[in-house]
């Protein structure tokens, strides 16, 4: 009886692994990643870019070096839904929010998408090097990024909280001093280290115990360092963290949103190629596609009005 008891419980464990981890963290390449939930795999079969026009005030916007090579070199990191993931792993075809834009923004363009996988904390780095040409992972604008980095926004997201669905002592985060001497999970090279790093003095300033920061280059063991007790709250994009929630299976709960941020695509600074994706965007908001695409995910709340180019961020 007790080696059944045990076997469910690892069972179960398993099979709960693959609906804890979520987008916009990063993830690690080499890491294999878990197979997704029916919800995500059913909205990746909607194919809504197939049938999207190429403009051709769009693409007259565009280098000539690129309009001729005709192609476009992304670094995407991928995790989980919503944001980028495989619906199926044997053939690796990528879905989600990031994948559907890039996609779309190409169509308009007139150009193919290349797309590499890699490691979200070496993205912006490979931008300026010319390794890819454009970036995508949820990557929000910050003062911080702007310094050497290029946007051109699409959604609108940001910084949120979760913790396992039973903990009822920790309650909605309005301000980082409610962490104090709580351990905090998070991804690696993400705002959401930055933040919370950079706040550290206001459990010192108030004479209370620090929180720890445990950040991890694979998104999934930020969550399995929640369901494990090593971590007591998450700081992850408030998409990815409802998204999560929203799965029976997952035994998360979303605590809200603590900071917005516009996101976009990134560029190495001064690049020449925004112009012609902040047309293209506009485009997709304009004929309705980007509405489509926002209401495949779920994620209507983010919607917004028109593109810009590296805008201030949120305040």
């Amino acid at each position: 009886m007790r080696t059944t008891t045990v076997r469910r419980r690892l069972l179960a464990t398993a099979a709960l692994l693959p609906v804890l981890a979520l987008a916009a963290c990063g993830s690690d390449p080499k890491t294999a990643q878990p197979a997704v939930g029916k919800q995500a795999v059913d909205a990746a079969a909607q194919d809504i870019v197939a049938g999207i026009a190429k403009s051709d005030a769009a693409a007259a916007l565009l280098p000539e070096d690129v309009r001729t090579a005709g192609a476009v070199k992304f670094g995407a990191s991928f995790g989980y839904p919503p944001g980028a993931f495989y619906s199926d792993q044997a053939t690796k075809k990528a879905a989600g929010i990031d994948i559907d834009f890039s996609d779309a923004v190409a169509k308009v363009l007139g150009l193919t998408v290349q797309r590499e996988e890699a490691a979200f904390e070496t993205i912006l780095p490979a931008l300026g090097s010319g390794k890819f040409d454009v970036g995508t992972g949820n990557f929000g604008v910050t003062t911080t990024r702007l310094k050497t980095i290029d946007f051109v926004t699409y959604i609108d997201d940001g910084q949120g909280f979760a913790v396992k669905k039973d903990n009822t002592a920790i309650q909605p985060v309005t301000d980082l001093a409610q962490l104090c001497g709580l351990t905090i999970g998070t991804g690696a090279g993400t705002t959401f280290e930055t933040t919370l790093n950079s706040k550290k003095n206001v459990c010192t300033d108030a004479g209370k115990k620090p929180y720890e920061v445990k950040a991890f280059s694979d998104s999934g063991a930020v969550l399995t360092g929640l369901q494990q007790g090593r971590v007591d709250i998450v700081m992850s994009t408030i998409n990815g963290l409802r998204y999560q929630a929203a799965q029976e299976a997952a035994g998360t709960k979303f605590l809200g949103e603590f900071h917005r941020l516009d996101v976009g695509f990134a560029f190495k600074k001064g690049s020449t190629l925004t112009p012609a994706f902040q047309a293209a965007v506009n485009q997709l908001i304009k004929d309705g596609t980007y509405d489509k695409i926002l209401k495949k995910w779920g994620v209507a709340d983010s919607a917004i009005k028109e593109s810009l180019i590296s805008p201030p961020e949120h305040a």
